[in-house]
């Protein structure tokens, strides 16, 4: 097994060297900005967050920016980034943000899990890299890391949240800005180096401390998460279209005229129903629109 305190080092060096240039990393982000990329970095891939991130700081740039306005423009504005409840929380978010914190995003962990749509990784990502703090912050790419660095495995199988952190927090570093800097740098190597199908562990910075290739890469026997449904002709894909609808016409639509949309009507009415139940859509005598 590597050694916790080796590790560190070097991944922190080779981000210092090779951290790809994101808006959300830049000195002058601000914590709402941090808080932000988060949520639109949950399940969608960074090229495609890139612009939507710009666009959306250049229209809101604070919180009571984006609290001035009604919640559907929020949701019109997130356009093809997916889950658009993501939108509706992080309005919901900056409303609280402005309500009980006069505007500002708060540093504390147990502050930002109060706020709506925000979890336990959002809570410490946000501390972490807005502000600095010294929290263990997990995604999918710096599990993968952990479970081929430190346990040898070559997938890292079902999440285990207390497991999880419990590693990460083994393998942080003490000093606050070595922490964020190794926080952010597994997640860098996980998503550009240790991937999933392919690892390249020529260009890894930490291949001779890797447990799992010094015991010759071996073929990951062990417990697997479970996997998305198929997205094509998913419930899912049949609300984007519904949404992309809404967001599009600026006005109610009927359902007969959402009609073609989308040719199984049973289908089609359940994403609806199950559109305007989440509060995403609002059904009124003249048709759909977005919800306020």
């Amino acid at each position: 097994m590597a050694e916790a305190g080796t590790l560190a080092p070097a991944v922190v060096a080779w981000f210092a060297r090779n951290a790809r240039d994101l808006p959300w990393r830049r000195p002058d982000c601000t914590p709402w900005g941090v808080l932000v990329s988060e949520f639109m970095l949950q399940q969608t891939q960074v090229s495609r967050v890139v612009p939507a991130f710009e666009a959306w700081m250049r229209r809101w740039p604070t919180p009571a920016a984006l609290a001035a306005e009604p919640a559907s423009e929020a949701v019109r504005a997130w356009g093809g980034l997916g889950y658009p409840r993501r939108a509706m929380w992080l309005h919901r978010a900056a409303v609280e943000i402005v309500e009980r914190h006069d505007g500002e995003v708060p540093a504390d962990v147990d502050a930002l899990l109060a706020l709506r749509g925000i979890g336990p990784y959002t809570a410490r990502a946000v501390a972490a890299f807005a502000f600095g703090l010294r929290e263990p912050v997990v995604d999918t790419n710096t599990r993968r890391v952990i479970a081929r660095a430190v346990r040898g495995h070559g997938e890292a199988g079902p999440p285990d949240a207390r497991a999880d952190l419990a590693a990460m927090a083994d393998l942080l570093p003490h000093a606050a800005s070595a922490a964020q800097s190794f926080n952010a740098g597994m997640m860098e190597l996980g998503a550009v180096v240790c991937t999933a199908r392919t690892p390249a562990c020529d260009a890894c910075p930490i291949a001779s401390r890797c447990t799992w290739r010094a015991a010759g890469s071996p073929a990951y026997n062990g417990p697997r998460r479970r996997t998305q449904a198929r997205f094509e002709g998913s419930d899912r894909q049949v609300r984007g279209i519904v949404m992309r609808e809404l967001r599009a016409a600026h006005r109610p639509v009927t359902r007969d005229e959402l009609a073609p949309a989308w040719a199984d009507a049973a289908q089609l009415a359940r994403a609806i129903d199950t559109l305007v139940a989440d509060g995403l859509a609002a059904e009124r005598a003249d048709g759909l629109t977005l919800a306020e």
